[in-house]
């Protein structure tokens, strides 16, 4: 159960309440702060306000919500390879073969499966605290929140490009240099399998040859 009351900062005064309750509550997302101010989880002064309504300053916000179970996926005992672990945040090794989410075709078996039996609070968090992923086939770094502040906070990061990726391919063939690869890839739209060549993410794998 969430239940929490506080003051509003004079400082805060003409601020829309869901902006000012997310900088005073980081541990949740603005989107969950208005959902909670419409259906009244949030009070102001014992009243429900609109997300939209200007803080004067000095009103009294009391939060009053379950905590909220965001999967129904089942805990399985699959090993982690854990590189770090705080308070905060896990990184895991994901090796290849392993799923990152279920999905159809993969509905056990994942690495969501693994880290709800680790640490069963996640079944708390958005995805189980996982906020990017690796194909299946690809191995590498994941980063995972073990709080809600966490959360916010690392889906923001990626969002202004603050976390960044690097990838190492492998390639097959006759090279003649170093250098760098720089094309943009997606999957196909129908073949879930294959890869396409179209703008959203940029891959800059390098590579040297031997």
């Amino acid at each position: 159960m969430l239940n929490e009351t506080i003051t509003i900062p004079s400082i805060h005064h003409g601020k829309r309440i869901d902006q000012s309750l997310a900088l005073l509550w980081p541990q949740f997302s603005r989107s969950r702060i208005a959902e909670w101010l419409k259906t009244g989880h949030i009070t102001i002064n014992h009243e429900r306000w609109s997300p939209k309504q200007k803080v004067q300053g000095l009103e009294r916000a009391r939060l009053h919500a379950e905590a909220e179970i965001n999967t129904t996926d089942k805990p399985e005992p699959i090993a982690l390879q854990i590189i770090h672990e705080d308070q905060d945040l896990l990184i895991i090794n994901k090796p290849v073969g392993l799923v990152v989410h279920p999905a159809a075709g993969n509905l056990s078996g994942t690495l969501l499966n693994a880290l709800l039996h680790y640490h069963p609070a996640l079944a708390e968090l958005p995805r189980a605290g996982i906020i990017h992923r690796l194909d299946k086939d690809t191995s590498g770094l994941l980063i995972i929140a073990k709080t809600l502040t966490a959360h916010t906070k690392l889906v923001q990061a990626l969002q202004d490009r603050e976390i960044s990726r690097e990838y190492l391919a492998v390639i097959h063939g006759q090279l003649t240099g170093g250098g760098t690869i720089k094309t943009l890839i997606d999957r196909h739209p129908k073949h879930r399998n294959h890869p396409i060549f179209r703008p959203r993410t940029l891959c800059e794998p390098h590579f040297h040859s031997r």
